[in-house]
């Protein structure tokens, strides 16, 4: 999914612990093996991507260098990363599910080059740097990009190839970098390429607590661990771990997809040439067009009342299932070609944001060897494969940690 800083909501962020046992039995209760085999909720509905990637079972060792914590982009790249620069370290990946099973594999695949909160100092070349990072590793699919068109609502181009109808006329202002990703082919690519450099991917093994001694203490569901240093890589339903809760505040995202359209209809909408899109103005909407020729639309955002029920959502009711029917209603409106489209998916995906919209990149106030990489809102598909290769490079001391995304020293 992607989201864009200055259209968002400035309502007060939530403030809430949330308390793990809670959580799990809602886990336990709501959780199932969905789409190709991802432990994760069916409730939240399907996306389109196909993560080819299952863990063998093996024993956790007693100590090794480096546990990463989530098997998402971040702690994937950061892995694997890791093991690039530094093949003679030990590095155990423990994800609490499935590879991708949270926000990574449920995400609209829309990359962009730039931060959701603006400007950041010595940010770098982030699609160069994921480019070069999947083309090192040998996952280097979907790296060409087309770039992006953000579309308003006043001030659009003379020639924009987008013109539609949504609370006023939708044209293009200008095109940014990036593009559509297949986030279940990365993230598949992604696990290989950790597990053929030597990295211990441990699937069903949630972490429960990092105890801050020396060496740290790792203690999950499949065991204890002692590590040198910790990438906490979580996602918007384990932020207790790396103490986020009281700093952050997440939502449930949407999108849909429509069945696979003509050429001359996806020309008449002005995307034959492959271009995703976001507006700059509210109301907000952002999508794709699809290999298949299907189109991707996304709007939307579930207040979640407790970190806890982020499990137990459905999409086919309450809220979540109003917000799906005004966005097809929308998507219908948009222009005639799209009159009466059938909508062949519809999912949704946790996504977590800082309380002042800032991502979290930073040593844990407890320990400096225990990095937290947490709150990248809509930014997650490229931003995360970057920030994970950054951290690795931090623990190789080969990086320093940015000025930006601190994290509280209340945390």
């Amino acid at each position: 999914m992607v989201m864009r800083r200055h259209i968002k909501s400035r309502g007060t962020a939530p403030t809430r612990s949330v308390a793990r046992k809670t959580f799990q039995r809602k886990l336990a209760r709501s959780g199932s093996f969905g789409l190709n085999g991802i432990e994760t909720p069916m409730n939240w509905g399907i996306p389109p991507w196909k993560i080819d990637f299952a863990s063998k079972p093996q024993p956790l060792p007693a100590e090794v260098d480096f546990v990463v914590v989530g098997g998402g982009f971040s702690g994937l790249s950061a892995a694997a990363w890791l093991k690039e620069i530094a093949p003679g370290c030990s590095v155990v990946l423990l994800e609490a599910t499935r590879v991708g099973a949270g926000a990574s594999g449920r995400t609209g695949g829309l990359a962009l080059a730039e931060a959701a909160e603006g400007e950041l100092e010595c940010l770098g070349d982030v699609l160069g740097g994921y480019r070069d990072t999947l083309n090192r590793l040998g996952a280097a699919g979907d790296i060409e990009f087309p770039g992006v068109f953000e579309i308003a609502r006043s001030g659009g181009r003379v020639d924009s190839p987008i013109v539609w109808e949504d609370s006023g006329t939708l044209r293009v202002i200008k095109e940014v970098a990036g593009g559509g990703i297949d986030p279940g082919r990365i993230l598949s690519d992604l696990a290989l390429a950790a597990t053929r450099r030597g990295v211990l991917v441990l699937e069903k093994a949630r972490v429960e607590n990092v105890a801050f001694e020396s060496p740290l203490v790792v203690r999950s569901s499949v065991g204890t661990i002692r590590a040198k240093k910790v990438l906490l890589a979580t996602n918007a339903q384990s932020v207790e771990l790396s103490g986020l809760a009281e700093h952050s505040w997440a939502r449930f995202t949407l999108a849909v997809q429509t069945e696979p359209l003509a050429d001359a209809a996806l020309s008449a909408l002005g995307l034959s040439s492959g271009k995703g899109f976001y507006t700059s103005d509210l109301p907000y909407l952002w999508g794709r067009p699809m290999p298949n020729g299907a189109v991707m639309f996304g709007s939307g955002l579930v207040d979640i009342a407790d970190d806890a029920d982020l499990a137990a959502l459905d999409i086919s009711q309450g809220v979540a299932a109003g917000l799906f029917a005004s966005l097809e209603r929308r998507v219908r409106g948009l222009h005639p070609v799209l009159a009466d489209v059938d909508f062949a998916l519809r999912w949704g995906g946790p996504i977590r944001f800082g309380n002042a919209w800032q991502m979290f990149f930073d040593q844990h106030p407890c320990s400096k060897d225990v990095i937290v990489l947490n709150g990248l809102g809509g930014d997650g598909v490229s931003f995360s494969v970057y920030l994970g290769r950054w951290a690795a490079e931090v623990f190789a001391g080969q990086r320093s940690l940015p000025s930006w995304g601190k994290v509280p020293a209340t945390a």
